[in-house]
């Protein structure tokens, strides 16, 4: 078979904004930087941007064209996240590869076995890590979960203390200040043998946000510095709502939010250059109907999708959003929006997509919706995948071999492409009417529910030594002595 000028397209990709565009949100960004400015809460932050060159006057700083391209310049277009217990690359975000995890700090958990809206607690961490970590299409952690039952002021010790025990799976972690980001980084040295073994194969990186708009508080400026100190990874990530804390309009909703996450990378880069930054957002609208935060709307989905076009446009790895729902509860609705937004994200090609499992936009964790996004991922996987088209996957011998009339069924090409070419579900039904009968009538709720619960009573996720958990409790023991308790 002869070919010339063979153009193949292997993948199914989606691209919202054209270069033009991105270049055109770009510019606006940048002047609002050097226009408008941004507020800093943090004095070391204030003196650092001043000695590099920035206008501050006050907490206000407005940040020349210049030193943003410098940022875009110094930054890395690869982090890599690594397996905890292994050492080995687990996550390479980078181009278009797309990984998938949940989202952190919802103040209510579904509880599997009672279906009742519970307050999330360092137990219901401990539950959904230990899912997480059994689940195939889930890459990576967070806690999907505030835990509310021990001292708030150092609740995200022990909210990282239940993930890193029950996972080996890289963790994305929050912190409630600069002290708990650095115990938190204190408990990754443990387990990783080391401050500089945990520089060289990371397996945590810390979500960190800006205020919308234009504002980076006490806390999130110190954690953006110590980051920089420390050369570890952090996830700078703006949530805006477009018509409330940024304008109504999608494009100057895209550039105020991306003004706010360059603000944040020049302060990191101008701590330390070439540290490992993952830029992003959750761009959403302000429902004028409701006030909520919405996971469902279709802006919603056209402003993840951009904003992974402006992480290729600079070439930063990209922390997207995705497998979320609006929905009370797991039903048709949550579905519908789990899956509309697992698929955008995929074809987007955002690396590093959080918020999966998340119901009531944002307010509540659901193993199920979990479960059922983990098939809809494997789907979206397959879907970007494509159709490869070569002389083998044409299958012309093949065809000839059997001719008019006969079936593929037996032959030894079937046998060797069925299972690469194919994807099967886990969750999701393709019984015959009689057999779904036969087992029970379950809803695709249902079936998420058993399968959730048998992972709770029958997986157990590989361990660390008892020497690595003494001192991770030793860490939390600390912390709850500065608070005298």
């Amino acid at each position: 078979m002869m070919r010339s000028n063979f153009k193949a397209n292997n993948s199914m990709v989606l691209e919202v904004l054209t270069e033009e565009q991105c270049q055109m949100i770009l510019s606006a960004a940048m002047e609002i930087l050097e226009r408008t400015g941004v507020v800093y809460h943090y004095d070391e932050a204030l003196e650092i941007l001043d000695e590099a060159g920035c206008w501050v006057d006050g907490n206000r700083v407005r940040i020349p064209t210049k030193l943003v391209e410098k940022a875009l310049r110094t930054v890395p277009s690869r982090v890599t996240l690594y397996n905890s217990r292994t050492k080995e690359p687990a996550l390479r975000l980078e181009g278009s590869n797309a990984y998938f995890g949940t989202g952190s700090d919802t103040p209510h958990f579904i509880d599997p076995y009672t279906q009742e809206r519970i307050k999330a607690s360092e137990e219901t961490v401990r539950m959904a890590t230990k899912v997480i970590d059994a689940l195939p299409n889930l890459d990576f952690v967070m806690s999907l979960g505030i835990v509310q039952d021990v001292p708030q002021p150092i609740y995200d010790r022990y909210q990282f203390r239940a993930q890193v025990l029950n996972t080996s799976k890289p963790i994305v972690t929050t912190a409630t200040d600069v002290d708990g980001y650095g115990d938190i980084i204190k408990m990754c040295e443990i387990v990783a043998g080391g401050e500089e073994e945990l520089r060289q194969r990371p397996f945590m990186t810390l979500y960190a946000e800006p205020i919308s708009p234009l504002q980076h508080d006490n806390d999130a400026s110190t954690k953006l510095v110590l980051a920089g100190k420390k050369s570890l990874p952090v996830v700078y990530t703006p949530c805006i709502m477009a018509g409330g804390t940024v304008p109504a309009t999608l494009a100057g909703a895209m550039a105020n939010g991306l003004a706010e996450s360059l603000s944040g990378l020049v302060l990191n880069q101008q701590t330390n250059e070439g540290n490992p930054f993952i830029m992003g957002g959750v761009f959403t609208i302000m429902d004028m109907e409701t006030t909520i935060f919405s996971y469902g709307a279709p802006e919603f989905h056209l402003m993840q999708a951009a904003l992974a076009d402006m992480a290729h446009f600079l070439q930063i790895p990209m922390f997207g959003t995705c497998g979320c729902t609006d929905s009370k509860v797991v039903d048709e609705q949550a579905a519908i929006e789990d899956a509309l937004s697992i698929l955008i994200t995929a074809q987007s090609g955002a690396n590093l997509n959080h918020d999966v499992g998340y119901i009531e936009h944002g307010n509540t964790g659901s193993l199920e919706n979990l479960a059922i996004c983990d098939d809809l991922i494997g789907i979206a996987r397959r879907v970007v995948k494509g159709i490869e088209v070569n002389e083998e996957t044409l299958a012309l011998d093949v065809i000839d071999e059997i001719g008019p009339g006969g079936h593929f069924l037996a032959h030894e090409h079937t046998m060797e492409n069925f299972k690469k070419e194919t994807w099967y579900p886990d969750l999701l039904q393709r019984k015959r009417y009689g057999e779904w009968q036969k087992d029970g009538k379950k809803t695709l709720t249902e079936r998420a529910n058993e399968k959730v619960i048998d992972i709770l009573e029958n997986y157990e996720p590989e361990p660390l030594s008892d020497e690595v958990v003494q001192k991770l409790n030793e860490v939390v023991q600390k912390a709850e002595e500065s608070l005298d308790l």
